[in-house]
Formats: structure tokens, C-alpha cells, sequence
């Protein structure tokens, strides 16, 4: 009898690069939770930066009031870039920086902080430069349709993304500058189609922009498409979404070889990470969302030919806040365990002559490829985001989902079947069952960055330097000559984050994106339940003698619109007058807005945790602008306390995850209003 237990191992694939994206607070707490992290084996840093820092303001800016620390770590200077790195050797490790307007800024804070290493090493600071090995994100198309963290109009962004390419070509040759990012298309409703349509597209845009601007000789072009990475998604579908990366890999080398002519296979390679949806998480019975993770994960790694190159995983309860340490240590187990434990490096690729996988790229491929070609005919990816041709596909694309999932034909466990379930020990204590931060962190970044411009400004040299560094920056914004070695003396000299993208600013304007929203057509139309709300918006509005107007707004900086633009549409479609803007109001603006056109409901959709700030401000302008008896309501991931609070303070409704029902949330904007004007109500409305 043979002992198969005996046998060698095969020899086994390197593991991909493992990532957790995490980062709040500050620059110290996030270094020392990377710090705890890379001794529990992630393999690479992957850095959240906050709001305010990814679209370009100081933490003391207006528009940062209650965004500070929330969904990332704030970082106004290049000292705050030391704190955030102190003790992380950047020669040897793989940092991913989610940052997309401001990339080349954070890129050139890195570089500097990595210069200052070299130095107190003893090492020759442009040899560790050159070695440097990460990827900035730095895809602003897809910020226009569905992140919103733009801050330049289109064609200045693309700009400083071709100088960014350039310069880390020619000085961090090893560096991803731009990381084309389909993760949140999905995000915002596009189907595998879309996605990898889209996603192309730009990256036929970046290349296109950097081959025309002659930055890099044509011999070298090779390097660049070397250099061009993916950020993707990969959903529940999983068995789609593996043939999905593989209709990426057949697209990415036919179009770097026959459009860009570079023969060298290795530089075709269609490289990405991935970080699995977010989108799918669900707030109800959310212990499911570990499972849905598993198998969002095995999409992008059981295919050897179409394998991520670096995973990161959200936690299982990112549907009810900011995960803790050990929500995170969990995901990262996952990794190791498929890694380490399994036997899948040890094989080649499992699905090579699939017919079922075949058949299903092939459908794959073929409809991306049409698709591209009506971005190609609307003029290119940068055309079809002014003209607002993606946004309203993605806007249409999502409410067909959500059309999906109220109808039940598209299952959700635990949301639309699956309901009734046990206690739940993990969310028993809401309140430690997920990380909040603490109420002093914006206050203490308020004061840190005030601190650093008085003391800077207090010493005459530095005072000049800085000034001398921005009047240089303005000047090369004007002309023609590449940014990022103006960029580069901006962070030496001490310039803030917010001084930076200002001068920025002041020579490229000021940019608001087509919401999508106004071509976009409902899927619940005609539904007997959206036909049954429409009687009674006509009803009220008859009673009123006017027509129901509703605005939905979103103050602050959270650029996340999916559900503001459902909620949008789904009004609409339930026959009342909708007011939407877009993003990144302010308070005073969207109560004048509501003053203005004298509307009879104001729903604020906050996804980035600002809402106890934001919120009551609006609800104080509306009592000085008398109008106090205009009705509030609430949408976003907030927990029950702050529900609690917010209904304490005078908002009529607070709506989160769990309430999917677009109509049945229609509904509810009924009987607020009713209530509100004093009209009757059904008997055991929730008003």
C-alpha cells in the first residue's frame, strides 16, 4: 500500500500580496494599527485617507466640519506623513494609497518621507526613491461617476495624472501612478459589462493623454502600459465575476498590443487587486456577510491565468460602522487560510477549457466591447462623464437592481427571504461591536494644522520657502512644464494639503459633475405598490393645493451618491417634484435650497459618519430661516443610538441599510408630510 502522505508537496505559487485598507483618527493611532497589522502578516499597506485629505482641504476648512478622521486618516503635511509611517521600513514594503485627486501630493509626501529614511540610513536617498514599490489609485473618471472625490475639472485631472506617469516612469520605475478603478463602478450599480467597458475606456483615456503629450519617448511607451494597474471588484456571482477578470486579461492584451503596439507580453499583463463588495453587505443579520466575503474572495483568486494580484477584504460589519482591529485581524485570516492552509497555489489554472467558462467570457468580452464602442463614439471616457452618459447608465444600471431586489426576483438572505433569525451574540452590544472615533479627533487636527502654518510662518526662511513654492506651483499650473517636481518642493517647504490643491484651484476651477440623475428612468414603474404611493402623493398635493416637492441633499464631502440618486429617482418616479444637486453642499446651501423652492420635505443622505455633526446644523438654519416646520429625514449607515439622537432633535425619520424598499420609503415621505401639515395619517404610520 502506498502512503500518499508521503508524497512531496508540489511546489507552491507565491501568495498574492495581502492587504487590510484601514486608517481613522490620526496619523499616529492609524501607524500604530498598520503596525499591529503588518505583525499579524498582511503582506502591504493599504492607507484610507479621510475626506477632506482626498479632495483637497485642511482639516480647519469649512467643508471639512465633521469629515475629519471618519473614513480614513487625515494627512495635512508632510510631518503628519512621517507620524502615519514612523517605523515602516518604505524601501521594503508594498503601500496602496487610496487617493485620487490629491494623488500626486500624497505620492510626493511619500517620496519625501521615504528621502528623510534613506538619509538617517545612511542610504542614497534617490536609489531608495527608485525602489519604491506601491500604487497610488489616482482614476478620476470613475470619481466623477461614483465616489465624488474630485476636486479639478476633467481635463486639469487628467493632466496631473499623465505628469504623474511620466515623472514616476523616468524616478519611481517600480511605482503603480495610476490604479484604473472599476471597484466602485459596481459600487454604483454597473454590471460586469459595464465594469470592465468602463474601466478600459479610462485607461484607453490615460494612456491616449500621456502618448500625446510626448512626456515619454515612444520607445519607452511599453513602460507605461507596464506600470498601469486595476482595482477591481468582485462580487456574490462569483462564478461571473471569475469570468469577468478573465474577459479583463483578454481585453487588456489585445488592446495594449494592438492599439499601443508593445509586444513584450510582460508588460500586457493585466495586473489588479481587488477588494471584494461592499455593496452586498448587508445591516440585517449581518454575521452573513462573512460568507458572501469567502465567496466574493475565491472570484479572483481560484483562477490561476486571471489571479489578483493583492486582495484586501472588508470586515463583516462594515454595514454597521467603522470595523474594529480584530474585525479586521478576522478578514485577514480568511486570506491566510485559502493561502496557506489550502491546496490551490499548488495547481494550474482550474478553469482552462471550461465550456460553461468559455461561453460565459465570450458573452463577457463581447459586450464590453460593444459598449466601449459607444464610449468611443460619445467621444471617450472623459466626454462621456461631461456629457453625463456613464453616470445616468450606471444611475439606470443600479435602479434596475433595486428594482430586483423589492420584486424578490434578485435574493438577498436575510434582507428580502431568509428573515427571521436567532439573537445575534455578535451585535448584542451595538455599541462595541464596531470602532467609533473619538469626538476630540477633529478639534486636536483643527488645532495640529493651525499649529504647523504659525510655526512655519513664524520662522522667516520656512515662511519664504513656502511662499516661493507655491508661486512656483501656480506658475507651472498655468504653463506647460510637468507638476510634480513643483509638487515636490510644495512638501519640502511645509504647504498643507489644502494650500496645495488651493493654488490648484485658483488656476484650474472648480468642477460639479452631471448627477445622472435626471435621465435616469425607475425600474418600480408601474408596480402596483409605486402606483398606490403615487395616488397619495396626488391625493396630498391636491389637498394641499400644490404640488409635492421633496430635496434631497448631501452636505459635507461624502461623494458616496448611490443612494441619494435612488432615492432621487424613486421620488420622481412616485410623482413628486424633486430638487437634487449632487454633492458636497453645505448646510446653508441646502437649506436655501429648500427655502427657496418652498419644498415640503428635506431628505440628507450622509454615508461617512458626519451625520451628528452635519445634521443638526441643518436642522438649526432651517429654525433661523422660520422654517423650522419643514420636515428632515435621514439616510445612511448610522447606528441606532445616533438614530435615537437625531429623532430626539426634531428629524422625522432616520432611514439605514436594512430599509432597501424604495417605495415603501416613498411611502413613509407621505405620512411625514401629511403629519407634518397637519393632515391625516393611516392608523399605525410611524411619523
Amino acid at each position: 500500500m502506498v502512503d500518499s502522505s508521503a508524497a512531496p508537496r508540489p511546489e507552491r505559487d507565491r501568495p498574492w500580496v495581502m492587504r487590510t485598507y484601514a486608517g481613522h483618527s490620526s496619523a499616529a493611532a492609524s501607524n500604530a494599527l498598520y503596525r499591529r497589522n503588518l505583525e499579524k502578516g498582511q503582506t502591504g499597506l493599504s492607507v484610507a485617507f479621510d475626506l477632506p485629505t482626498q479632495t483637497g482641504y485642511d482639516p480647519d476648512h469649512p467643508l471639512a466640519r465633521g469629515e475629519v478622521g471618519k473614513v480614513g486618516v487625515p494627512v495635512s503635511h508632510v510631518g503628519d506623513m512621517r507620524a502615519l509611517l514612523e517605523g515602516i521600513p518604505l524601501d521594503r514594503m508594498n503601500t496602496s494609497m487610496t487617493i485620487n485627486a490629491t494623488a500626486m501630493w500624497l505620492l510626493a509626501l511619500y517620496e519625501v518621507v521615504a528621502e528623510e529614511q534613506a538619509g538617517e540610513a545612511g542610504e542614497d536617498a534617490a536609489e531608495v526613491v527608485r525602489g519604491l514599490t506601491g500604487t497610488t489609485q489616482n482614476d478620476i473618471i470613475k470619481e466623477y461617476l461614483s465616489r465624488g472625490t474630485y476636486a479639478f475639472p476633467p481635463e486639469p485631472s487628467m493632466r496631473l495624472i499623465t505628469d504623474m506617469i511620466a515623472y514616476t516612469v523616468a524616478h519611481v520605475p517600480r511605482w503603480n501612478p495610476v490604479n484604473i478603478c472599476s471597484y466602485h463602478l459596481q459600487e454604483a450599480g454597473a454590471t460586469p459589462v459595464q465594469e470592465v467597458a468602463y474601466a478600459l475606456s479610462t485607461a484607453i483615456a490615460v494612456l491616449d493623454a500621456v502618448r500625446d503629450s510626448g512626456q515619454v519617448p515612444p520607445e519607452r511607451f511599453g513602460e507605461v502600459v507596464a506600470r498601469i494597474s486595476f482595482f477591481v471588484n468582485a462580487g456574490v456571482r462569483f462564478v461571473e465575476e471569475m469570468c469577468k477578470m478573465r474577459a479583463f486579461v483578454r481585453l487588456w492584451d489585445e488592446i495594449t498590443r494592438e492599439r499601443y503596439g508593445v509586444q513584450d507580453p510582460r508588460q500586457r499583463r493585466f495586473r489588479y487587486g481587488v477588494q471584494v463588495n461592499s455593496l452586498g453587505l448587508t445591516e440585517a443579520q449581518p454575521e452573513n456577510n462573512v460568507q458572501r466575503i469567502v465567496l466574493e474572495m475565491l472570484a479572483v483568486t481560484l483562477s490561476k491565468d486571471a489571479r489578483a494580484r493583492a486582495v484586501q477584504l472588508p470586515a463583516w460589519n462594515e454595514a454597521l460602522g467603522l470595523p474594529r482591529p480584530w474585525d479586521q485581524q478576522w478578514s485577514l485570516r480568511i486570506q491566510q487560510v485559502l493561502a496557506y492552509e489550502s491546496d490551490l497555489l499548488e495547481h494550474e489554472d482550474l478553469f482552462e477549457g471550461s465550456v460553461v467558462v468559455e461561453a460565459k467570457v465570450e458573452e463577457l468580452v463581447a459586450g464590453a466591447r460593444a459598449e466601449m464602442e459607444r464610449v468611443a463614439e460619445a467621444g471617450g471616457a472623459v466626454a462621456a462623464v461631461e456629457s453625463g452618459y456613464m453616470k445616468s447608465e450606471l444611475v439606470a444600471s443600479h435602479a434596475r437592481r433595486r428594482g430586483r431586489i423589492e420584486a424578490g426576483e434578485e435574493v438577498v438572505v436575510g434582507v428580502n427571504r431568509f428573515e427571521s433569525s436567532e439573537p445575534n451574540p455578535l451585535t448584542a452590544d451595538l455599541g462595541t461591536a464596531i470602532q467609533t472615533v473619538e469626538a476630540d479627533v477633529e478639534q486636536a487636527a483643527v488645532a495640529a494644522v493651525r499649529r504647523w502654518r504659525e510655526e512655519r510662518d513664524a520662522d522667516p526662511e520656512r515662511a519664504a520657502r513656502a511662499a516661493t513654492a507655491l508661486t512656483r506651483l501656480r506658475e507651472a499650473a498655468g504653463g506647460e512644464e510637468n507638476l510634480v517636481p513643483a509638487t515636490l518642493e510644495c512638501a519640502r517647504a511645509g504647504l498643507t494639503t489644502g494650500e496645495w490643491a488651493g493654488a490648484l484651484r485658483e488656476v484650474f476651477g472648480e468642477y460639479r459633475a452631471p448627477t445622472g440623475v435626471g435621465g435616469s428612468v425607475g425600474a418600480a414603474t408601474g408596480t402596483e405598490a409605486l402606483e398606490r404611493v403615487r395616488d397619495r402623493v396626488r391625493a396630498t398635493g391636491a389637498e394641499l393645493g400644490e404640488t409635492l416637492r421633496v430635496l434631497v441633499g448631501k452636505p459635507g464631502l461624502d461623494g458616496h451618491s448611490n443612494g441619494a440618486e435612488q432615492v432621487a429617482v424613486r421620488a420622481r418616479d412616485a410623482g413628486f417634484e424633486v430638487v437634487y444637486q449632487g454633492i458636497r453642499l453645505t448646510p446653508e446651501q441646502i437649506v436655501a435650497a429648500a427655502v427657496s423652492e418652498d419644498v415640503h420635505l428635506v431628505g440628507i443622505s450622509i454615508l461617512s459618519g458626519s451625520h451628528m455633526e452635519l445634521v443638526p446644523e441643518v436642522l438649526d438654519r432651517l429654525r433661523a430661516a422660520d422654517a423650522g416646520d419643514i420636515p428632515v429625514v435621514v439616510g445612511g449607515i448610522i447606528p441606532s443610538s445616533d438614530a435615537a439622537r437625531l429623532r430626539e432633535m426634531g428629524v422625522a425619520a432616520v432611514f439605514t441599510p436594512k430599509d432597501f424598499g424604495l417605495t415603501e420609503i416613498m411611502d413613509r415621505f407621505v405620512d411625514v408630510v401629511r403629519a407634518s401639515r397637519g393632515l391625516d395619517v393611516p392608523d399605525g404610520a410611524v411619523v
